[in-house]
């Protein structure tokens, strides 16, 4: 990872469907946007910056000690707020890789975080993601449960991305992958992707980075042993504060 001048970005806005003001809802004494800040900061991979839709949640990240770049509210999505954010904090271009991190997983292990950005050590990798085979029968038919189907060898750590589908895919006998939306992009793949208009399959299945393997980009995979619980809708919230109750 010694070539890699990397940096964290986590975009934020206050504006959620199921769980409106998410980056500001407390857990622990903390908000939720803080929580993440500092499992960020734990994976020491460079500088964390929260690309903010809003003042609230800066003042928030502010206050917390840490770095806040406000950005366009309008965005269409969290890779083109973190490009802006990027853009603005490092318009020199030193950082030539950046993680771009959710802001509503709280409890993540900062090793996860580092383990997105791996792939990249391949200069073939234009976009680093992670995965996680999925071993709860239910989610392999659940929609919302995003699959990868996975070209790799059997026992590897990693593999590439062939295709992200919201089906029950691959089909025959093997494992499916969750997809975990964290991304490590080279820069020059970041700059591309915001700049290409969206794909006709990532309309379809309402995922982003069909717009990537549509472009012909290269899309690699680093699998985990969990997937980092999310919070999206006010019951995962109260699971959430649960979880970080049982921690400490």
């Amino acid at each position: 990872m010694a070539s890699h001048r990397s940096i964290i970005v986590i975009p934020a806005r206050m504006a959620s469907m199921r769980l409106p003001g998410k980056p500001l809802a407390d857990i622990g004494g903390d908000a939720m946007i803080v929580h993440v800040l500092r499992r960020a900061e734990e994976a020491d991979l460079g500088p964390v910056i929260v690309a903010c839709a809003e003042d609230e949640i800066a003042e928030v990240v502010t206050r917390a000690g840490g770095t806040a770049i406000l950005t366009d509210p309008a965005h269409a999505s969290g890779s083109d707020r973190v490009f802006e954010a990027l853009n603005k904090v490092d318009p020199d271009g030193d950082y030539n890789a950046v993680i771009n991190l959710q802001g509503d997983l709280p409890l993540i292990d900062p090793a996860a975080i580092r383990a997105a950005l791996a792939p990249l050590d391949d200069p073939d990798v234009d976009i680093a993601t992670l995965g996680c085979v999925i071993t709860d029968e239910e989610e392999k038919t659940n929609p919302n449960v995003v699959k990868i189907v996975l070209s790799g060898e059997e026992g590897a750590g990693q593999g590439r991305a062939l295709y992200f589908t919201r089906a029950t895919a691959p089909t025959g006998e093997g494992d499916l992958w969750h997809h975990i939306g964290i991304y490590a992009y080279r820069r020059a793949a970041l700059a591309k992707f915001v700049d290409l208009p969206p794909s006709p399959l990532e309309k379809r299945e309402r995922l982003e980075q069909l717009r990537a393997l549509e472009a012909g980009m290269r899309v690699d995979v680093a699998l985990v042993d969990t997937v980092p619980f999310g919070v999206d809708t006010p019951a995962d919230l109260e699971r959430a504060r649960a979880l970080y109750a049982a921690r400490t």
